[in-house]
């Protein structure tokens, strides 16, 4: 089995550095200026217990890679990047067989590669993970860099849902192959919406006042629409004690890695998933309206994630909602 890493950005790169490690057969579809340099030099992965570089075949594209019956692809890109992607694994001849995992945010990835491969996988990520130097990326928790839950779309477990997760295992990573994947991927998407107050109101923001109403507003979204997710206590007690990091306040998560990159966000498919769903089920959703609207705006002006007081993003939004 061959894991093809697509998008080697902080969450694919860094799962496929510790696969590779591990000594697990990886290839890596890298683009531009971070391709080239992992291509030269190899992918360096930082961790909390030092550093250190692999070098696998890396290719731009899937077709300059090469498939075989034996690959599983890893989808690490954004969701945006999703369909596009989909169009090169065509161009490369991929079999409607081909196994693809979505290491991905967002609840509307795997539907959308469904449509074209039978063995679709939801893989709920959770992983401090930081991207922003060409041919660098880095695990900020250590020694268990990411908890990688997988399973089938849109549920069930497979042997080669047990196989990834067994990999993953071996790698360092700790995964379960859980039947109720899509549960625990609507449960993180509560926790993106913290994404665009990253991009509007810096890091440590995500954790203020304005964080929790958005997330209020979320679940209430979400039980409004009868859209099973993980709860709070699910999500503690299987976390533990497994990812050992302490958030510094000064570097974010995968949207604020974006914007400082000046890269397009993955907003809409996670904000704003809340925002139309709330508007189907009649659910005011006043801040996560707010904050979508000023994270486009703020990636707009292509000058990294902005300063504004989250008290004062909350009081705009109470204030448009009457």
């Amino acid at each position: 089995m061959r894991f093809v890493v697509i998008g080697t950005g902080a969450i694919g790169g860094v799962v496929g550095g510790y696969l590779a490690r591990s000594g697990q057969d990886v290839a890596l579809v890298a683009r531009g200026e971070h391709g080239a340099r992992i291509r030269a030099d190899g992918l360096t992965v930082r961790t909390p217990q030092g550093d250190f570089v692999v070098h696998p075949p890396t290719a731009a594209t899937p077709a300059e890679l090469g498939l075989s019956s034996d690959d599983v692809v890893l989808l690490a890109v954004k969701g945006q990047d999703t369909r596009g992607v989909l169009d090169q694994l065509a161009e490369a001849g991929a079999p409607s067989a081909l196994p693809v995992a979505c290491l991905q945010n967002g609840i509307a990835n795997e539907a959308v590669v469904a449509e074209r491969f039978a063995h679709t996988y939801g893989v709920t990520v959770m992983a401090p993970t930081l991207h922003l130097e060409p041919g660098v990326v880095e695990a900020k928790s250590g020694p268990v860099p990411a908890i990688l839950d997988i399973g089938c779309f849109p549920d069930g477990v497979d042997q080669m849902a047990r196989d990834v997760a067994a990999a993953f295992t071996a790698a360092g990573i700790v995964s379960e192959a859980r039947p109720d994947i899509m549960r625990w991927k609507w449960a993180k998407l509560l926790m993106n919406l913290g994404n665009a107050i990253e991009v509007v109101s810096g890091p440590a923001a995500r954790f203020s006042d304005l964080g929790r109403a958005a997330n209020r507003e979320g679940r209430a979204v979400l039980d409004a629409a009868g859209i099973a997710y993980a709860s709070s206590d699910e999500d503690r007690e299987r976390r533990g004690d497994l990812l050992q990091w302490t958030p510094d306040g000064t570097t974010g998560g995968s949207t604020w890695q974006s914007v400082t990159r000046g890269t397009p966000l993955e907003t809409d498919l996670l904000t704003g998933e809340i925002v139309r769903l709330g508007a189907a089920h009649g659910v005011p959703t006043p801040v996560n309206a707010l904050l979508l609207r000023l994270a486009d705006e703020q990636s707009a002006l292509g000058k990294g994630a902005g300063t504004r007081p989250p008290e004062d993003v909350l009081a705009q939004a109470e204030a448009e909602a009457g």
